[in-house]
């Protein structure tokens, strides 16, 4: 076990290092690429939280996404033009909607609990493609200038991919740590507990609703930050980041990847946009083909790729 604790480490460690570096060798377009991936593998992970380890599955986490997305660009358009301050906006505006939202969802479970997600996600998505005046209606939020970070005495343009790419780098990583601080802890493990059995909780002293309702907290702060950096990403904020088929992308990587393994959602989404820019290079059919790997691949995986290889170097230790 200690030995494959130690694996763990000097493999996340080199992962870090892999990103750290990469945009010293690689070219414009695949740290585009890679910049993506990080933003939807921190998506992926604020998923994960709610579905792997507290055993709800939630269909409304775009909402999220996409709101923490208009909060910043908001922010940007009419308020202050730091980064720091459109961020900030997206924490505190996707923490107030987890919070009302996540009061009403987290008193059922299941079934009950993935509609009313999904209920409240397409709630989102209507306000934000018909309230025009605010957010622009179908046509998104756009033409806002990517603000620049100051740093000690030098001013750091954005709107370099390399910058921007250290930027959500180091977001990404500081979520991953926070979440891997979470779960790691004794709330992790009432997390793990109202997953299997949430009438256990009861015996320790805890409440089942208000630990889900923190970790549904923590999993939409989270996917808040992510929607911000994809709407500066992409230069636009649209209805689409909100819309139930957006978490779909979510469920898609974490299983994909391994869900109730941490760094398993980004797996995931390494693998399904590799998979999806490789395949475009040879065929305009590539969704068709995009589905058939993954089929296999989670038939192969039934734990995801990086949680059957833990597995089964588990089961060799």
């Amino acid at each position: 076990m200690k030995n494959l604790s130690a694996l763990s480490v000097i493999s996340v460690s080199l992962l870090l290092l892999f990103l750290l570096v990469a945009p010293l060798f690689l070219s414009t377009y695949w740290i585009i690429t890679l910049t993506e991936i990080l933003i939807m593998s921190l998506f992926a992970m604020s998923f994960n939280l709610l579905f792997g380890y507290t055993g709800l599955l939630s269909f409304g986490q775009a909402g999220f996404f996409g709101a923490g997305g208009y909060f910043a660009v908001l922010m940007l358009l009419h308020g202050s033009e730091s980064l720091w301050v459109a961020l900030a906006a997206a924490i505190v505006g996707s923490c107030i909607l987890s919070i009302v939202i996540g009061w009403l969802c987290v008193r059922l479970d299941e079934i009950y609990f993935a509609i009313l997600t999904l209920g409240f996600g397409m709630m989102l998505f209507t306000i934000a493609h018909n309230w025009r005046s605010v957010t622009g209606g179908s046509d998104g939020l756009g033409n806002f200038i990517l603000p620049t970070v100051s740093f000690i005495h030098w001013r750091i343009s954005l709107s370099h991919p390399k910058h921007f790419y250290f930027l959500v780098f180091a977001v990404t990583t500081l979520g991953a740590g926070l979440l891997w601080r979470v779960v790691r802890s004794p709330f992790g493990l009432l997390l793990r507990a109202a997953r299997e059995n949430s009438n256990r909780i009861d015996f320790v002293g805890a409440n089942v609703r208000s630990v889900r309702l923190l970790a549904f907290v923590i999993a939409g702060v989270l996917a808040g930050i992510a929607g911000a950096l994809f709407a500066l990403f992409n230069r636009i904020a649209s209805p689409e980041m909100l819309h139930w088929s957006f978490s779909g992308k979510a469920v898609l990587m974490t299983i994909l990847g391994g869900s109730g393994v941490l760094i398993g959602p980004g797996v995931g989404a390494a693998i399904f946009f590799v998979l999806e820019h490789l395949i475009t290079m040879f065929t305009t059919n590539w969704m068709i083909i995009l589905g058939a790997i993954l089929v296999v691949l989670v038939l192969l995986f039934p734990k995801g790729v990086l949680g059957s290889a833990l597995n089964i170097l588990s089961r060799k230790k």
